[in-house]
């Protein structure tokens, strides 16, 4: 009975699953709900961030080494990767609107619980819980937004969404570092309390009418257990893997292999269960294959740079914390100015023509980039950053929009899981990749350049002489000369990296152009408008 049920509620007919017509908010109340849920991303976004250069405070003040506590981190990676692609059947589940309040409920009481954590065990499990619980609120967030306005105005919608989404990953280091350092570790979280209430007052207020159609379909049991082993491996894997030196690791050989034949099981599971927990099938569509992948991939590597570049200044160039989020910060600026400008011409540009722009300025900011050397001044830091914000106003709007065109509005919340799912793993693996290249790039170049400082040779000789007359031991001159040879050979490994990552951009156009043209600006169209 209960399976015919389940099977009737599934196979309704399409027009069943879309009956209910919602007019876009208009005035005050588009206003309100824009700026609901752009706080509500803002939040998420800054959380998955905020905490990374707090661990040596959290560390500390709760008497555990430095590599217990990035768990802090790790543990919401975990979670949070796990529960982003469970988005489109939980919404089918509980509907859209109160799924992503209740999300946002549940975030802000593990946040509370995340500062009130009395030692590192309970700290860990609420960020477990706190990953869990923030993973459908970013892709609902874009689409309430996108049912918020019309399908004319679908790229103003991405365009807003996208801003808060590029802006918050820079400002949680910045923002993290000066909480840390003046009040507590534990402000980090407890901001989230007023901040996720404003946006559940307001969304619930004017959304609670608004929801979508609620089906009841049956727990696909076996795929999210699949799917937790896959994903909690390869992430736990992505975390620790610089840690414990890869593949010279045991730990790591035995996550990597759970985690690629728990994906194989999973993608044969979910192709052929009648109610899979993700539906891969969004894969059928042209565009939204080559829009996640083309997004994922470029995602990746930005990511990789981003985490890159305040590491190098940090640890080589002398610069605080703070002085590195200030340098990093002007990126945000052109990023805000263009990306109305962006999503008021999405609908009569074609978007991969706009990705590619966005690509091309990447590529030219890190070429910019690597040609920088151990004298760089601020001024030349600055300026690749300040272009790289319109690479970023030209990245988000037109990739998103080409990877929901032609969807209908019921699978918006699972295409944008799923899209959001693989363009965070790639934010992932693009900073496990570009921090562990750093280091054995810097490695050989410490070698190659090492080769020089011999007894054979006049110059090393003579500084050495001379550094011992100005009342240094050999052996503090020795070590005075392998810290001048660490700084040149990470900058030498930046500048490989910077100038990879360019080469990977303009590769990238390739992916891009493989997508259809799309009518009406992408997300403007089907996907796009109120439903």
């Amino acid at each position: 009975m209960s399976q015919a049920i389940s099977h009737d509620a599934a196979n309704s007919p399409k027009p069943a699953m879309r009956h209910v017509h919602h007019t876009p908010l208009t005035g005050s109340a588009l206003i309100w709900g824009t700026f609901a849920l752009a706080l509500a991303t803002f939040m998420i976004v800054l959380d998955s961030s905020i905490a990374n250069v707090s661990i040596p405070a959290i560390s500390g003040d709760l008497g555990v080494s430095p590599a217990q506590g990035t768990w802090v981190i790790t543990s919401f990676a975990v979670a949070n990767a796990i529960s982003i692609p469970l988005t489109g059947w939980l919404t089918q589940r509980f509907g859209q609107v109160r799924l992503f309040v209740i999300s946002i409920l549940l975030f802000v009481i593990a946040s509370w619980l995340c500062g009130f954590a009395p030692n590192i065990e309970s700290l860990i499990a609420f960020r477990v819980l706190q990953g869990a619980v923030a993973g459908p609120i970013i892709p609902l967030s874009q689409a309430l937004l996108l049912s918020s306005y019309p399908k004319a105005k679908a790229g103003h919608a991405l365009a807003l969404w996208a801003m808060t989404t590029m802006v918050a990953p820079v400002m949680g280091p910045l923002l993290g570092g000066w909480i840390t350092d003046h009040i507590s570790w534990a402000w980090i979280f407890y901001i989230n309390v007023p901040v996720g209430i404003i946006s559940i007052g307001i969304t619930w207020s004017l959304y609670k009418e608004r929801d979508s159609i609620i089906h009841k379909l049956p727990i696909d049991k076996v795929g999210l257990f699949l799917l937790v082993v896959w994903v909690g491996a390869m992430q736990i894997m992505m975390d620790k893997g610089k840690e414990l030196d890869w593949f010279e690791s045991g730990e790591i050989i035995a996550l990597a292999i759970v985690a690629v034949v728990g994906f194989a099981f999973f993608i044969g599971w979910e192709l052929t269960d009648e109610h899979p927990v993700v539906d891969l099938h969004l894969f059928r569509s042209r565009n939204f294959w080559t829009g996640t992948v083309s997004l994922s991939l470029a995602y990746g590597v930005f990511f990789g740079n981003v985490v890159l570049l305040p590491l190098w200044l940090q640890q080589y160039m002398g610069y605080t914390a703070t002085q590195a989020g200030i340098v990093l910060a002007p990126v945000g600026v052109m990023a805000i100015l263009l990306s109305p400008l962006v999503g008021k011409n999405i609908g009569k540009v074609d978007p991969r023509l706009l990705a590619s722009v966005s690509f091309i300025v990447f590529a030219l900011v890190l070429w910019m980039r690597s040609r920088f050397n151990v004298q760089a001044d601020i001024a030349t830091i600055l300026i690749p950053t300040v272009i790289q914000g319109v690479a970023m106003a030209f990245f988000f709007v037109p990739l998103v929009s080409l990877t929901l065109s032609g969807l209908t509005p019921d699978k918006i919340p699972a295409a944008s899981g799923l899209s959001n799912f693989a363009r965070i793993t790639a934010g992932a693996f693009g900073t496990s990749i570009a921090t562990t290249l750093w280091e054995s790039r810097a490695a050989m170049h410490h070698a190659h350049l090492s080769e020089n400082i011999n007894l054979a040779n006049m110059t090393a000789t003579q500084t050495l002489d001379s550094m011992q007359a100005s009342g240094l031991s050999m052996q503090q001159a020795l070590a005075q000369i392998n810290r001048s040879i660490d700084q040149q050979a990470y900058m030498m490994s930046a500048n490989d990296i910077f100038f990879a990552s360019s080469i990977v951009f303009i590769l990238l156009l390739g992916i891009v152009w493989l997508a259809r043209p799309v009518k009406g600006g992408g997300a403007g169209g089907d996907a796009g408008g109120a439903h």
